[in-house]
């Protein structure tokens, strides 16, 4: 959707500003992230032959670090909410930068586990702030397509990773120094560089935004409050307690869809490169270039079906197909030959990928304000596990069979068991200012009863 000064409303106005000033610099806060948290996947091999961490301690190190982000989510939510974006996402970005640049120190696989917990540690936190941070400033008739960018970046990052690891990779010996050392110290600095950065962009509130006019502070911020009034206006006042939330079969069904699209995202985001060697014949750079075709082909699916929900209003015969396009893939990657695989690979990362901003938007759009941070950090913290059973169990698979033909089977049975997941959510379709924008989104409600007539 394009915004034109000539004929834009002063929130649509605002909506294009945003977009231009604010969502490319979360982009890149994202592919740093992505970089500093699944580069050890192209150091497998020579973290092997260097320190001796074979494939079990290679994934459980990569899922370690999940263990830790579970652990610290939430705590780091509440203190986005006292300190604000601008702070916290600062704070968040240059004290990973610094842990994912210690790595160059690893020495065993006991220091391999604690760097991997500390960088989960430092970086709990970061994606569930911007999520709540988009839906602090945008309306949700534009919050899909914000996500499906915001989260395009993870695509961005693993499809350049490969190109801007495999030449680091290569630097081996210079200075004394392995090439898996250069590459850590590098990628982990460039984070610090750009916390500092955001700091200096970031504003935590709409009224802080001096890059914006008055009318169009004004205009942006009636619009979200008119959606959080909205969605306080038909809530149960009992179901405000946070820890009636995390047991509210909804909220369970919400971390079960999310622990499944994040087997997928991070099994290929820590095993792709892998399962591209078993293609005889290729290099570190090659490896690393035909590992990027999955994301990118994923980063055109994200936008068109962002785009799409954000205009359609409901998102879940979206979100279905996306599962099922992931499960198709996968199981079809597992049967063929290695070539055929990656194509397969490339429809499977369209799906999973896709699915992610399709999801993130069903709750950003329905959940009472007040529990949007710890709801985000809880659906988060928890699917986000799922970023620890995968890599490992990849890695025990792996170990025991010699393949992980395996692995890509279980991947494609949580997939579709996800897309039929979603047929479970509650259905409530918003009505007031919140229809007004566009959305068609399910309110549910925190209680366990039956959702709120419109």
């Amino acid at each position: 959707m394009a915004f034109t000064h000539n004929s834009a409303t002063p929130l649509d106005s605002a909506v294009s500003k945003f977009f231009r000033r604010v969502v490319p610099l979360l982009i890149i806060m994202l592919i740093c992230n992505q970089l500093d948290r699944a580069n050890i996947g192209y150091a497998t091999k020579y973290l092997e032959a260097d320190v001796g961490i074979g494939a079990a301690a290679y994934g459980f190190g990569a899922g370690i670090f999940f263990v830790a982000y579970a652990i610290f989510e939430l705590p780091s939510n509440m203190m986005l909410e006292k300190f604000g974006a601008r702070i916290w996402l600062t704070r968040i970005m240059v004290t990973w930068g610094l842990v994912a640049a210690a790595m160059v120190f690893v020495r065993n696989a006991e220091m391999f586990y604690v760097l991997r917990f500390l960088l989960g540690a430092t970086e709990a936190g970061f994606f569930p702030a911007v999520i709540f941070y988009l839906a602090k400033w945008l309306p949700n008739a534009h919050r899909g397509r914000a996500t499906a960018l915001f989260v395009a970046g993870s695509s961005v990052a693993a499809a350049v990773s490969g190109p801007i690891s495999g030449p680091l990779l290569t630097m081996n010996g210079l200075l004394g120094v392995h090439g898996w050392q250069w590459m850590f110290g590098i990628e982990g600095l460039l984070s610090v560089v750009v916390g500092v950065i955001a700091y200096l962009l970031l504003d935590s509130r709409i009224a802080d935004a001096r890059w914006l006019s008055e009318t169009e502070r004004t205009a942006l911020s009636d619009a979200v409050e008119a959606e959080e009034q909205h969605i306080v206006s038909t809530s149960d006042k009992r179901t405000l307690s946070r820890w009636r939330m995390l047991a509210d079969p909804q909220m369970l069904l919400f971390c079960w869809i999310y622990f499944a699209i994040q087997l997928s995202i991070y099994a290929n985001t820590f095993w792709l490169p892998t399962i591209v060697r078993r293609i005889h014949g290729l290099g570190d750079t090659t490896v690393g270039l035909l590992s990027a075709l999955p994301w990118l082909s994923a980063v055109v699916a994200m936008y068109l079906t962002a785009r799409i929900g954000d205009r359609r209003g409901n998102r879940r015969p979206l979100l279905i197909g996306s599962l099922l396009t992931a499960a198709v893939g996968t199981y079809l990657a597992a049967v063929v030959s290695p070539w055929p695989a990656l194509v397969f690979l490339c429809v499977a990362a369209m799906g999973f990928k896709s699915a992610s901003p399709l999801f993130w938007s069903i709750p950003q759009s329905t959940l009472h304000p007040l529990v949007l941070a710890p709801a985000i950090a809880v659906i988060n913290s928890l699917g986000n596990l799922g970023g620890f059973v995968a890599p490992y169990g990849f890695g025990l698979i792996k170990s025991a069979t010699g393949t992980v033909t395996w692995g890509l089977y279980a991947l494609a049975a949580a997939s579709a068991l996800a897309a039929a997941s979603v047929l479970l959510i509650r259905r409530h379709r918003l009505g007031g200012a919140a229809a007004a924008s566009g959305s068609t989104e399910p309110a549910p409600r925190f209680d366990g009863g039956e959702p709120t007539p419109a």
